[in-house]
């Protein structure tokens, strides 16, 4: 058991199959990780990541009513979203990790990588399943990685037209705090030392317009 494990990361786990629900649990659980909360649908789910404000969350792609796509839309970036999945699609991953999304594991894997994978989102690294490394393997949609997510060129168009961190929560529906988040996530990834900085490089590389 890695010291992360040890030091109880905390979990939401999504899934609209209750077997799946239980047997994820209780391998995560076995290996030191907290399970905070669970959800049946994508709703759920974003309720409760909200309510827990867990490190990780595990979530399905295909869900009754919101897609984990959708949720990692929905969510901040104080939690780091797994997608849980039988689908290898290029587009949906790509879309996934355009937003947010920071780890992929195949259903068909053994349960252990799925804990592996929630170490791995905590440290603030991306996580993809081998199978899919494959998938991914094109330099564009590795790159994209690396690119601000949709959300952070959202905050950071608003940005550059004057709005402060709590106008800018306002007029997308989510806490002025996570646009701060949103705000610093971006910076880091421009590596800027302000914010008129990243405003004004991601306005260069044509990122936000």
């Amino acid at each position: 058991m890695s010291s992360l494990a040890q030091a109880q990361i905390t979990c939401v786990i999504a899934d609209d199959h209750p077997a799946v629900l239980d047997s994820v649990s209780r391998v995560l659980t076995a290996h030191g990780i907290g399970i905070v909360g669970q959800a049946r649908d994508g709703e759920d789910a974003v309720r409760a990541i909200e309510e827990h404000k867990p490190q990780v969350a595990v979530v399905d792609l295909r869900m009754p009513g919101l897609s984990g796509i959708g949720v990692a839309r929905r969510i901040g970036p104080e939690t780091a979203l797994i997608l849980y999945t039988g689908y290898s699609d290029r587009a949906l991953l790509i879309e996934a990790l355009d937003a947010g999304v920071r780890g992929f594991v195949l259903k068909e894997a053994p349960l252990a990588d799925v804990a592996r994978a929630i170490e791995t989102v905590a440290k603030g690294d991306v996580y993809v399943d081998p199978v899919l490394a494959g998938v991914l393997a094109g330099g564009e949609s590795m790159q994209s990685m690396k690119m601000l997510t949709q959300r952070e060129r959202e905050v950071l168009r608003l940005l550059a037209d004057g709005l402060g961190n709590e106008d800018i929560g306002r007029r997308l529906h989510i806490a002025g705090e996570t646009a701060r988040a949103h705000i610093r996530n971006a910076m880091r990834k421009l590596a800027a030392d302000t914010r008129t900085h990243a405003v004004a490089m991601a306005l260069r590389q044509s990122l936000i317009e």
